[in-house]
């Protein structure tokens, strides 16, 4: 729990501190999660940091069911539930608000979240809105991932080089090859592996050759 709350506080505070630094017309560029434009997406990422407190406020359940790489199961990427997605967060970001608004609304949700996290016993379980049943630290390793990834996608759509964090990459390399080390003559760092394994950026044939044959199998999930 320690190392996964250290890379969502990480994460957050840097996406905070790039929020502070932007225009009004920023939040209107595209981003490469269509249709959302900068301010869609924010909204997304801002309801996902926070979702922590909802969950936390309710009882919690009997066992867990589900780690964080089972969470992000292809049920999640329907077409279904990927409208539903989209649909959300253009009411969360609703009528076009300015830069201290956004930058505002994100601090005090990934705030409230951290705070709700310490609040909690060692082992705590939870239950996400899709109703998998899972541990604290599992649940908590997710919203490093939303934080993380989608920070790739506002760095794409804000033309600024991806500000991924040491301890966020770190989580994110672990979920994403399940702990196993890289085959060598694929040669990526932990942000080369980010955005290859969420599909920011393609994988070649001799790079999935490399992956099948360290035994590494499906390294990639949706965004």
């Amino acid at each position: 729990m320690d190392t996964v709350r250290a890379a969502f506080r990480d994460e957050c505070a840097r996406l905070e501190e790039v929020l502070g630094g932007l225009t009004a017309a920023d939040l209107d560029r595209p981003t490469p999660c269509p249709p959302w434009a900068v301010r869609d997406l924010l909204a997304h990422v801002r309801t996902g940091a926070g979702r922590l407190v909802d969950m936390l406020a309710a009882p919690a359940p009997d066992r867990a069911e589900v780690d964080a790489a089972g969470y992000f199961g292809r049920a999640k990427f329907t077409p279904e539930v990927d409208r539903d997605r989209i649909d959300s967060a253009r009411r969360e970001a609703g009528a076009p608000a300015g830069v201290p608004e956004v930058a505002g609304g994100f601090a005090r949700a990934w705030r409230a979240a951290d705070a709700a996290v310490a609040a909690q016993p060692p082992g705590r379980l939870v239950r996400t809105r899709h109703g998998d049943t899972m541990t604290l630290t599992e649940f908590l390793r997710t919203r490093v991932v939303e934080v993380g990834v989608h920070g790739l996608d506002l760095a794409d759509a804000l033309d600024r080089r991806p500000w991924l964090t040491p301890t966020a990459a770190d989580v994110l390399a672990g979920l994403l090859t399940g702990g196993r080390p890289l085959p060598a003559g694929l040669g990526w760092d932990a942000l080369t592996l980010s955005r290859k394994a969420t599909g920011r950026a393609a994988i070649t044939d001799r790079e999935r050759a490399l992956i099948d044959s360290g035994g590494l199998g499906e390294l990639s999930f949706g965004g």
